[in-house]
């Protein structure tokens, strides 16, 4: 199931922070992290929110961190005493020379440094705790998101069992009829091979006993009614809500398994015109279950 969200803000010690989270259909749950450096510590957290709200989908989560500051600058020791003895003998040499100038000196390789700050403990665990707090506000806009598109999404289903519902019942119909229509195919075929006179030396009984055997073999009472309690089942899940798409995706396969069976069985060109609509329509709902948490 697709969706977007974002939350952004700022942080107390400055640092601009922005989560994008961005969802699309998955068997399961994947969800991918990426965090700037020495952000690892959020994963735990993040992760057992994310599976927490959701079951299924790839999601991605990016974090985006931007801190304006300039480092502070400090001036090695050691180095500026070198720079210094060096510049001081060297004017000593120059009749003349003047004294070396401290922008100077300072302006030389290796002499300035930034300052080696060492991280607050306690401020980086508040600013990861924020940070994770922040997720947990994109991670329910994401979740509103799917859910928009999840009522979307359970009225094209429910139109599709809909079409379904209505192939089951012209193949009631078209089932209906399969006996006699076997009953006169039977005639026709004596009647063709044997002739009219042949055919009217064949007992009756006889007849009967074919055609029964045909419709038999034909018979697809139990697949429309299987077919039907499937239909009467995902217009239940549909109704549970969230937690339902791998139930009815595991369903359609059910569904596809009797429209398949009808098929093979049909004795006539009409049942099995409406039994490859009927496959047709179950395709449309398995692509579509697809998309369900």
């Amino acid at each position: 199931m697709t969706g977007f969200a974002r939350d952004s803000g700022v942080l107390a010690d400055g640092t601009a922070f922005i989560w994008e989270l961005r969802s699309v259909n998955g068997r399961g749950l994947d969800l991918r992290l990426r965090l700037p450096n020495g952000q690892d510590a959020l994963e735990p957290a993040v992760r057992d929110a994310a599976g927490k709200r959701l079951k299924r989908g790839n999601v991605s989560a990016n974090l985006n961190l931007k801190r304006e500051e300039r480092p502070r600058l400090v001036a090695d020791a050691a180095a500026l005493d070198q720079a210094l003895h060096l510049a001081l003998a060297l004017a000593a040499r120059i009749p003349g020379g003047a004294p070396p100038r401290a922008e100077a000196l300072l302006a030389l390789p290796g002499v300035m440094r930034s300052e080696a700050v060492e991280p607050d403990e306690a401020m980086e665990e508040a600013k990861r705790a924020e940070l994770a707090k922040a997720f947990t506000r994109a991670l329910e806009g994401l979740v509103a998101a799917r859910r928009a598109e999840g009522a979307k999404l359970a009225v094209v289903l429910g139109t599709l069992l809909d079409e379904i519902a209505g192939l089951h019942a012209d193949a009631a119909r078209e089932a209906a009829g399969q006996p006699e229509a076997q009953r006169a195919k039977l005639r026709d075929q004596l009647a063709a091979l044997l002739g009219e006179a042949g055919t009217a030396r064949v007992p009756e009984e006889r007849l009967a006993q074919e055609v029964a055997l045909l419709a038999q073999k034909s018979d697809v009472r139990e697949e429309l009614d299987r077919l039907a309690a499937h239909i009467e089942a995902a217009r239940a899940l549909l109704k549970a809500g969230e937690g339902a798409g791998r139930k009815l995706e595991f369903l359609t396969q059910e569904f596809v398994r009797e429209a398949n069976t009808l098929c093979s069985k049909s004795a006539s060109v009409p049942l099995t015109r409406v039994g490859l609509d009927l496959k047709a329509a179950i395709e449309r709902l398995r692509e579509q279950a697809a998309n369900v948490e």
